[in-house]
């Protein structure tokens, strides 16, 4: 890294650390992030005197729930088939904290700011054998510092998008050398791998694995219990649209559109979770509910059974809830926050229909290649996906298939980073020196 970008870099996280000292308590996403650094060098010095330095650690980084999502499938995978490796999981922002909390991991903690003090703690404390991100985030004085200590580097799920600003000559000043480090690096694509080179990653140390959402989406929708508590005072034969981590951005449009379905489609029938299931974000669903004359109610409630809307004013169950779905709408495609996953409902074989802001995300581009899902922009293209999916079974089922179909494709990309990962924690002892004892004598 040039010197000049490292000093103003370093300057940032020292700020940042000043920050967190001095911030007040808030609601807001920033304040939150900055107050959980209070004290975070000694919550990592406290596991220490925990920490078993007879056995390898491995240590995952995900900055995000996304990225999370990315990674549990692969943490499952090591905690069940090598008990002998302790697991050590960081994260960036507040809005994973409670992800982080239910993962089967020995070590959960928000990660410090990128500070050569707060990285010496960190490694100081976990000691660990690798450090594995997720997705995309490098931090540079962490890699630097991890590197010193020769702990084997690596990123998994690794995708990088055409238009990625990390591609700009900034970034490339101050991660390229973060990114040349790593000693291995598993790809969502090919497309992906050629990207990543790009920002400094040898061609020798990536391969392509694939994205282990895949697999973690299609593991959920087997394990669905149709059954249980949560699913089975839903069932019915209703058409019945999903809509998952709606903003108002989407609903504006979801809304009118679906009653304008109803029409044609009177038994119609929609569950509708927002992102953030606050009183500010129920209340004008319930009120729009009752002013249309509909039938509603909230996940737990009376009368569940026979609402006609259905407000889901809880997290954490999305991703059983798109199994009711004969159609799904996810949200985020109609602001800049980014589009949410497309690929819990189509691994349960629903059509998902998304906003038009959907270009960061492959599995959309993808899923609409298939004809497994649709973007709309106004009322009236909402309308007419809505009606062909809630009102045609067979174009509903063409698309559920191609949906489906899409997701059981990348299939397989959970063992590939987990033998990716075993490659970090149990590297290949080199080669002895022609002559030495055990080596067989030169020719």
């Amino acid at each position: 890294m040039h010197p000049a970008i490292r000093a103003c870099y370093g300057a940032a996280g020292q700020l940042a650390r000043a920050a967190a000292a001095l911030s007040p308590a808030g609601r807001a996403k920033w304040r939150r992030a900055l107050r959980a650094r209070r004290g975070i060098r000694s919550r990592y010095a406290a596991w220490a005197r925990r920490r078993d330095t007879t056995r390898p650690l491995l240590w995952v980084h995900a900055p995000s729930v996304g990225e999370g999502l990315q990674a549990r499938i692969v943490l499952e995978l090591v905690r069940a088939r090598r008990p002998d490796v302790q697991l050590a999981y960081t994260f960036f922002s507040p809005s994973a904290e409670r992800f982080a909390r239910s993962l089967d991991v020995d070590f959960a903690e928000y990660l410090p700011f990128d500070t050569p003090g707060d990285a010496r703690t960190a490694l100081d404390a976990l000691r660990p054998t690798a450090l594995v991100f997720s997705k995309l985030d490098v931090w540079p004085i962490l890699v630097d510092e991890a590197r010193a200590r020769h702990v084997r580097l690596g990123l998994i799920s690794g995708t990088l998008s055409e238009v990625s600003s990390r591609q700009g000559r900034l970034a490339s000043h101050l991660l390229e050398e973060s990114y040349a480090s790593l000693d291995r690096v598993g790809a969502v694509s090919t497309a992906d791998a050629e990207r990543l080179a790009t920002l400094g990653v040898r061609h020798d140390h990536i391969v392509v694995t694939g994205d282990t959402r895949y697999d973690q989406a299609l593991q959920r929708a087997a394990n669905a219990d149709r059954s249980g508590a949560l699913l089975a005072p839903l069932a019915s034969n209703r058409p019945t649209l999903v809509a998952g981590s709606t903003w108002p951005s989407d609903e504006a449009i979801l809304l009118p559109a679906w009653l304008a379905v109803r029409r044609d489609v009177p038994d119609a029938r929609l569950i509708i979770a927002p992102h953030e299931p606050t009183l500010r974000h129920l209340v004008p669903l319930e009120r729009w509910a009752r002013e249309n004359g509909l039938a509603w109610a909230r996940l737990d409630a009376s009368g569940i059974a026979v609402a006609d809307v259905v407000i889901v004013d809880r997290v954490g169950v999305l991703g059983d809830l798109y199994a009711l779905a004969q159609a799904a709408w996810v949200g985020g495609g109609f602001h800049g926050a980014g589009l949410h996953s497309v690929l819990e409902p189509a691994a349960f074989g629903a059509p998902v229909i998304f906003g038009p802001r959907h270009g960061n995300s492959r599995d959309a581009t993808l899923l609409h290649r298939a004809r497994g899902g649709d973007s709309v922009a106004t009322i009236d293209e909402a309308i007419e996906a809505l009606s062909l999916w809630l009102g045609e079974p067979e174009s509903r089922r063409a698309a559920g298939e191609a949906a489906r179909a899409l997701v059981v494709s990348g299939g397989g990309a959970a063992e590939r980073t987990y033998a990716l990962v075993l490659s970090l924690l149990d590297p290949p002892a080199p080669p002895a020196p022609a002559g030495a004892a055990g080596a067989p004598p030169p020719p």
